[in-house]
């Protein structure tokens, strides 16, 4: 996957624009709800989202895949935002623990034991009573069922992408055990899954 996304990020460069998510200002706003003072973006890519959080007075820590997108990060948000250069299947890249962490796009990507190995990794990573919000492309896009299927629901296509696609049961039995309470739906350029959970105290 490394350099799959290293050769996409040299050939398209800011790919996705500058302009942050729909689903990023609506994190954002959670997040400004909640206090949330240090986010942790697993996949942050050439940093398109994590400016806003910025802006809003919290700390951002990157953990991105291709040096590529890091060095474009760094170029338009300047250094003062710190990315790890790995994949997220590596974390944790530090000790800290994070009051919000935003997972913008990726975990359809990975296969089941790479998810759930990212869920758990982020949700060991907050604080008592943090959030972790993700995002996942739901069976509504238009593009679920095209290409070669490798598993139930998981497609490969667009020269080489794998591309798993949520329903609500699968939301509930991935992440029902790391404090799931909200799901709601977005379209951005794919109909996507907002996917909430928070840390209780018991849980920490």
């Amino acid at each position: 996957m490394t350099e799959f996304w290293e050769e996409a990020f040299k050939a398209k460069k800011e790919m996705w624009g500058l302009e942050p998510a729909k689903s990023t200002f609506l994190t954002n706003d959670f997040f400004i709800e909640h206090n949330i003072k240090n986010v942790l973006i697993p996949g942050i890519g050439y940093g398109r989202n994590a400016q806003i959080f910025i802006d809003s007075g919290m700390t951002v820590t990157g953990i991105e895949i291709s040096q590529t997108a890091i060095d474009l990060a760094h170029e338009h948000f300047g250094s003062e935002l710190k990315i790890y250069h790995g994949s997220v299947t590596e974390m944790p890249f530090d000790n800290k623990l994070y009051d919000g962490i935003f997972c913008y796009g990726l975990i359809y990507l990975l296969d089941k034991d790479e998810r759930k190995k990212l869920i758990q990794s982020c949700f060991n990573q907050l604080t008592e009573n943090g959030f972790m919000v993700f995002t996942a492309i739901t069976k509504d896009a238009q593009t679920y069922g095209q290409g070669t299927e490798i598993s139930k629901d998981r497609f490969e296509m667009f020269g080489g992408v794998k591309i798993f696609f949520y329903d609500k049961e699968t939301i509930e039995e991935e992440f029902g055990e790391t404090g799931l309470f909200e799901v709601t739906e977005v379209s951005e350029n794919y109909p996507f899954y907002i996917i909430k959970c928070r840390k209780s105290k018991e849980q920490s």
